[in-house]
């Protein structure tokens, strides 16, 4: 259960907080998939996708630490 505390009657910031936690457990994203019915072979295919995703961005950031890619310039 998510819980947020409005301070200070700044019920903005705790909007933002709501949000934010939300995000970050993959409720949003449970509640966009359960909006409307996937067929299983679409499914497939998502679940196939993200994994490669997730695989690609774990290589990169391999390749970054071992220094054969250019770190991320952050912007300031």
């Amino acid at each position: 259960m998510v819980e947020i505390y409005v301070r200070q009657n700044n019920v903005d910031q705790a909007l933002r907080a709501l949000k934010k936690k939300l995000q970050n457990e993959g409720i949003l994203r449970e509640m966009k998939a359960r909006k409307h019915y996937e067929k299983p072979s679409e499914k497939r295919v998502r679940e196939q996708a993200e994994a490669v995703r997730r695989a690609r961005k774990l290589a990169r950031k391999r390749a970054q630490i071992e220094g054969l890619l250019p770190s991320k310039k952050r912007r300031r």
